[in-house]
């Protein structure tokens, strides 16, 4: 052995053990930035993220991948995440990664792009809340992204200890998290159990023509609670209410490659919970006043409550509905709370029930 090389040999062996069990990045800026690259390097997505997504992290056990609102202002939600995490506990052992889906369309979002940055569509049933294909890039949907993110983190030689991820959205964000539980063809082949968590959307994808009665106007939790559901019956009125991504008719991007009972068996069968403001009651913050929207109850509130009711009463899943009393349309107030914290950084026994096992 040449002089010397012990040392060289050990010294590499500490800073790989020291990159190991490096601090959290906390700030949401350059320094806990990461461009991460589709399509070998030719499109490209910034994400904020409190550890290196390529480097090997030993204590890490846990990952959380926020999608943020219709603002794209995931430095917030970053920063939203990363407060909830402290009040946790769970920071030092969690990832915490909040993807940006930059706009720069002309319909109000003038987002600055970067070269090779993908762009998105911020309306229309291609958006980038239901898994629309980038404007700029037609080979890569919003979806194909948070995929590519996920399979990242089951890694096991970057993080050899992780046990589950959790993907959690808040308004549009909780949008784009409803549909890609849905949709994304990688849940069951990860080797790392993964959970959803919805928080206050205005409208989501329902998987046949009954909707909840009556459609009013009146806020309330208790319509949500008790009406049935019956075939929509104003479809002359309101002839896009069962359109993609109100509805599985028309699908555009990823969800065309899967057909209606793929959709269907997925969103019965993955572990998601709709997190909703108690407060979120009035028609603000963006919400969608559409008729399809409006045919699914006349509040956040109101749809969550019902479309958590829905899939459970007419579809046989085990969804759950988690009430924040105190909080409106707040993405700091929902993700904050005692409730929401225990979802977004369950215990290591809580992530194993829903990890798939391969023997």
């Amino acid at each position: 052995m040449r002089p010397w090389s012990g040392f060289w040999i050990s010294l590499g062996a500490w800073l790989l053990a020291c990159a190991a069990h490096a601090a959290p990045c906390v700030t949401p800026g350059a320094s806990c930035a990461e461009w991460l690259s589709l399509i070998k390097g030719s499109a490209r997505i910034l994400v904020f993220r409190t550890h290196p997504l390529h480097e090997r992290q030993t204590d890490i056990t846990r990952a959380l991948v926020v999608v943020h609102g219709a603002q794209r202002d995931a430095d917030r939600y970053f920063e939203h995440a990363l407060a909830s995490a402290s009040q946790a506990g769970a920071l030092d052992s969690s990832l915490v990664v909040a993807v940006r889906f930059a706009s720069n369309n002309g319909e109000n979002c003038e987002d600055r792009l970067t070269a090779d940055e993908l762009n998105w569509q911020c309306g229309g049933p291609g958006r980038w809340t239901a898994g629309g294909a980038a404007s700029n890039n037609a080979r890569v949907t919003s979806f194909d992204v948070v995929d590519q993110i996920l399979r990242q983190l089951a890694r096991k030689e970057t993080f050899p200890q992780l046990k589950g991820i959790v993907v959690a959205g808040h308004s549009a964000g909780g949008q784009f998290v409803a549909r890609y539980a849905m949709a994304n063809r990688v849940h069951d082949a990860l080797g790392v159990g993964v959970r959803y968590v919805v928080a206050n959307p205005s409208s989501y994808a329902y998987l046949d023509p009954a909707r909840p009665l009556p459609v009013g106007t009146i806020p309330s939790r208790r319509l949500a609670t008790t009406t049935p559901f019956t075939p929509f019956a104003e479809v002359d009125r309101c002839a896009s209410y069962d359109r993609w991504p109100y509805g599985l008719h028309h699908r555009v991007g990823y969800t065309r490659r899967l057909a209606v009972h793929e959709l269907t068996r997925q969103l019965t069968s993955r572990p998601t919970t709709y997190l909703l403001g108690g407060q979120d009651v009035l028609p603000q913050a963006g919400f969608d006043a559409s008729c399809p929207a409006m045919a699914q109850g006349p509040s956040r509130l109101a749809r969550g409550l019902a479309f958590a009711r829905y899939v459970n009463e007419q579809y046989g899943a085990n969804h759950q509905a988690v009430v924040v009393p105190a909080c409106g349309h707040d993405g700091r107030c929902m993700f904050a709370n005692a409730a929401a914290r225990e979802l977004l950084f369950p215990t290591t026994a809580a992530l194993a029930v829903h990890t798939p096992r391969f023997d």
